[in-house]
């Protein structure tokens, strides 16, 4: 080794095993580009895999390259097996990037053949599920994988075959939740309970599913703030999917009106308003009287729209319209509420005799006449009759 062209010839060999590398590598991606030129962001995922797939191929080339010229060196050893960990690392970066091409590939595929979009949101989540469990098995074979290059490490494998009950039972309790919660994401991605795009409600906001993950959800909710909820929410406490089977909604808009309120010109000037703005489909139009109590009349126009945006602009728009129009042409619907004024006698000075007092009371017993057996009871509870206060008053006039 003490000639100079075979001390560099290692180096040599590395350096043109690389461009090598690097040059394959842009033919690879520049064919895969080609090939699937039809797919959106396709360039940019093609991108996102150009450094794996140079470091695979780098890697490997620069391995060939010292076995082939440098193999009896002393350090061809360490530097080889730094090369095979580099090298596992840089398969499961490269896999992990393949999965999200063909994740692109697959949606792009039944995106064209699929013209309903809750089928393609359901698709959508399960791809993007599915990626992720891949992504996950890919980095723990690879870790398996750097741990089985250690010579220690494959000594004990029989001892940790034959206790991996014990460690299944602790593990599982370490992690209960954290795998609960991945079980309850693949159910949810895979039962279509939800999907991404759906419109729900939850801890009383509506919101739309942003994203599924393998622990959680994200829910966006109407004034763009995001709520984060474990993948278990949705699997064990009620909530509100608008969109589960189809997107179309239906809405209410109620207006208590006096009752001179035109209803038929009402329901006129309804139909006039949804038949001039894009956000009713044409499904239902409908005003009704609800009630007719308390001075008050309610009337409810039924409405339907595509969606929930849609179906919530549409009430505020009809709701709107329905006043303009009762504030312009018939001002006595507004509701109102109306008394009178009782013009009441001046109450007469009391009089202590006692006829006028008996008078009083036989006027108060009437409150149980109505029946010959109201009567005796009114005349047990006033006391003496008009007769029994006449012979006192005779009595005290004679002495």
């Amino acid at each position: 080794m003490d000639d100079p062209l075979a001390a560099s010839l290692p180096v040599i060999a590395v350096i043109a095993a690389v461009v090598a590398a690097v040059v394959l590598a842009w033919l690879i991606r520049r064919v895969v580009a080609r090939g699937l030129r039809n797919v959106p962001d396709i360039e940019g995922v093609s991108r996102r895999a150009r450094t794996p797939l140079r470091a695979v191929l780098s890697i490997t080339a620069i391995r060939m390259a010292l076995g082939a010229t440098a193999g009896d060196m002393p350090w061809f050893g360490p530097v080889n097996y730094l090369l095979v960990l580099a090298l596992i690392a840089a398969l499961a970066w490269l896999a992990a990037m393949l999965l999200l091409l063909i994740e692109a590939v697959l949606l792009r595929k039944y995106g064209s053949e699929t013209k309903d979009r809750r089928r393609m949101s359901r698709l959508k989540t399960q791809i993007m599920l599915a990626r992720r469990v891949g992504v996950a098995v890919i980095i723990t074979l690879a870790a398996a994988t750097v741990l089985l290059t250690i010579d220690e490490v494959r000594a004990v494998g029989a001892g940790i075959i034959a206790s991996a009950g014990l460690l299944s039972v602790v593990a599982g309790l370490a992690v209960q939740s954290s795998l609960s919660n991945v079980f309850a994401g693949v159910q949810l991605a895979f039962t279509d309970a939800i999907r991404v795009d759906d419109v729900v409600v939850v801890e009383d906001k509506m919101g739309t599913i942003e994203e599924i993950t393998m622990t959680y959800v994200v829910v966006q909710v109407w004034d763009e703030r995001r709520l984060i909820l474990p993948s278990t929410y949705f699997t064990t406490t009620p909530f509100e999917n608008w969109t589960r089977r189809r997107s179309e909604l239906l809405g209410t808009v109620e207006m208590d009106l006096d009752w001179r309120a035109p209803i038929d010109a009402m329901r006129g000037h309804l139909r006039a308003v949804l038949e001039g703005t894009d956000l009713w489909d044409g499904r239902t139009a409908t005003l009704q009287v609800t009630e007719a109590v308390n001075g008050l009349m309610r009337a409810r126009v039924l409405i339907s729209a595509a969606d929930s945006g849609a179906i919530w602009d549409l009430q505020c728009l009809v709701r709107e319209a329905m006043v303009v129009f009762l504030q312009d042409g018939y001002p006595d619907a507004l509701p109102r509420q109306r008394w009178e004024a009782v013009q009441t006698a001046p109450p007469a000075e009391p009089d202590t005799t006692d006829s006028d007092g008996a008078a009083r009371r036989m006027a108060d017993a009437r409150l149980f006449s109505g029946s010959p057996e109201a009567d005796r009871r009114g005349r047990a509870l006033t006391g003496p009759g008009e007769e029994v206060f006449e012979e006192r008053k005779a009595l005290r006039n004679s002495s």
